[in-house]
């Protein structure tokens, strides 16, 4: 993939990095404001592309912490010294896909405005086949050790 577009962001106190990269134009991405309780107590709006590519760089393998609710179907990325959540993943056939949580990201970035989501409306089968069309594949998550 050629990627005209790279955007890198990460938590508040760099224990957490991401690198979300993207040949679509910025202007056309709409980042999805998911209306569960947890996201909007974190005030997260979610961003991604099929076919980019996305990578949760961690400073030491502790300074992840995952968290599941709701359906438990997604697994949320959050660092364990801030808290400010990063990206989102799920596992399907082997395959992680995710998307990253656009405010997570150091701006300004381009992207159009916010759209409310409803997951919640959906089954679990339902979020899978969903999330499998829009979110990232293959999504990385490294220890950088440094």
């Amino acid at each position: 993939m050629n990627d005209a577009f790279a955007f890198r962001g990460g938590c508040h106190c760099g224990r957490l990095r991401v690198t979300f990269s993207t040949a679509l134009d910025p202007a056309s991405i709409t980042p999805r404001a998911c209306d569960c309780s947890f996201c909007q107590k974190h005030g997260a709006a979610y961003v991604s592309d099929p076919a980019g590519q996305l990578s949760v760089i961690m400073q030491s393998p502790d300074a992840l912490r995952r968290y599941r609710q709701g359906s438990n179907t997604a697994e949320f990325l959050l660092c364990d010294r801030c808290g400010v959540l990063v990206a989102v993943v799920f596992e399907h056939k082997a395959r992680i896909y995710g998307a990253v949580n656009a405010l997570s990201l150091e701006g300004p970035t381009g992207f159009g405005g916010a759209v409310p989501a409803s997951p919640q409306v959906l089954a679990p089968g339902e979020k899978v086949a969903r999330w499998s069309q829009l979110w990232v594949p293959d999504v990385e998550l490294v220890t950088s050790g440094t």
